[in-house]
C-alpha cells in the first residue's frame, strides 16, 4: 500500500514538473514573440492621393506608382510596418517637417532649400515638366506664357519654378493665382478647359493621365524646355525627415530601390501606372 502511494505521489510530482516546464516554455515563447513584435516599427508615409498616377485613391484606398513602390520597398524591410495616411498636399511636407510622418510619397521634386531640411531617396521615376493648355495655344518655353494665368499651390515645386521665372523676368510676368492645397489637380485642369486660367504647369505623366481620365479633349500637354541645368530636373523622390531615423530609413530604402530596379519590379510598376518605362537608369541608384 505504501509503495502504491509512493508511486502516486511520484507521478503527481512528475506531472506538476512537466506542467511547470510547459508553462515556462509557453511564457518564454510569448516573451520571445512580444520581443519580436516590439522590434517592428510603424512608419507612416504621407500622400495627398491626388497626383494620379503617382498617388490616388481607388475604392477608397490609396494607390498609385509612388504608393506601390513604397509598399514593395517595405515588404523587403520586415523590421518596419508601413502605414499610408492621406492628407491635403500642404500638410504632406509640413507633416514630415513636424515629425508626424516619417516620409512623404507625392511626386516630390528636389530643390535646394528642401535638401537643407529633408533627406531625399534615390529617384523613383523621371518625367518632364510640361504645361496643359488649350489645343490652339502655341508654347515651347515659359517665356511663351508671359501674361497668361495659372493656379498654383503655395508649397509646390512648380510654384517655385514659376515664381523664380517671374523674378528673373519682371517685364514678362506670369499671373499666379494661389489656391488651397486641397483643391484637386483635376479641378485646376478643368479650370484650364473652361478658360478660367490659361495653363497648368505640372508633371507630364500626371497631366496626360488626368486629361485622359476626365475626357478633357480640348487640352494638350506640351513639354517645357528646362531653363535649368540642375541634374535633379525631371526626377521625383521620397522625402524623409532629416534626423537619425530619417537617415537610417533613407539608407535602407535606397538599398531596396536598387534591388527593385535590378529585378524589374520598378519597371513593372511604371508600366502599370504610367503606361511605359519611366524608371531612371541604374546609375541613379548607386
Amino acid at each position: 500500500m505504501k509503495k502504491y502511494k509512493k508511486i502516486i505521489v511520484s507521478g503527481l510530482i512528475l506531472s506538476a514538473a512537466v506542467a511547470l516546464a510547459a508553462c515556462g516554455k509557453s511564457a518564454s515563447t510569448a516573451t520571445s514573440e512580444t520581443s519580436k513584435n516590439d522590434k517592428v516599427t510603424t512608419i507612416t508615409v504621407a500622400t495627398d492621393a491626388d497626383t494620379k498616377p503617382f498617388t490616388f485613391s481607388e475604392n477608397d484606398q490609396p494607390t498609385g506608382y509612388d504608393i506601390e513602390v513604397a509598399r514593395a520597398v517595405f515588404k523587403e524591410l520586415p523590421e518596419y510596418k508601413l502605414k499610408v495616411e492621406v492628407t491635403d498636399f500642404d500638410s504632406v511636407i509640413a507633416g514630415v517637417d513636424s515629425g508626424r510622418y516619417q516620409f512623404a510619397a507625392n511626386d516630390i521634386g528636389w530643390r535646394e532649400e528642401r535638401a537643407e531640411k529633408y533627406y531625399f531617396s534615390a529617384p523613383l521615376s523621371k518625367s518632364n515638366n510640361a504645361v496643359a493648355v488649350k489645343s490652339d495655344v502655341k508654347v515651347k518655353t515659359l517665356g511663351d506664357l508671359a501674361g497668361k494665368s495659372t493656379e498654383v499651390l503655395p508649397s509646390a515645386n512648380y510654384t517655385t519654378i514659376l515664381s523664380k521665372y517671374n523674378e528673373e523676368n519682371p517685364d514678362k510676368q506670369v499671373k499666379l493665382n494661389y489656391v488651397d492645397g486641397s483643391y484637386p489637380t483635376a479641378s485646376r485642369l478643368a479650370d484650364v478647359d473652361s478658360g478660367k486660367i490659361d495653363f497648368l504647369l505640372y508633371d507630364a505623366i500626371s497631366l496626360k493621365t488626368i486629361i485622359k481620365d476626365k475626357g478633357l479633349d480640348d487640352l494638350k500637354v506640351v513639354n517645357i524646355a528646362s531653363e535649368s541645368t540642375d541634374s535633379h530636373d525631371g526626377f521625383e523622390y521620397f522625402l524623409f525627415t532629416k534626423d537619425a531615423q530619417g537617415k537610417e530609413l533613407k539608407t535602407k530604402v535606397d538599398k531596396v530601390l536598387k534591388k527593385l530596379e535590378a529585378n524589374g519590379t520598378l519597371k513593372e510598376l511604371s508600366e502599370k501606372y504610367f503606361g511605359g518605362d519611366f524608371v531612371p537608369s541604374a546609375d541613379a541608384y548607386k
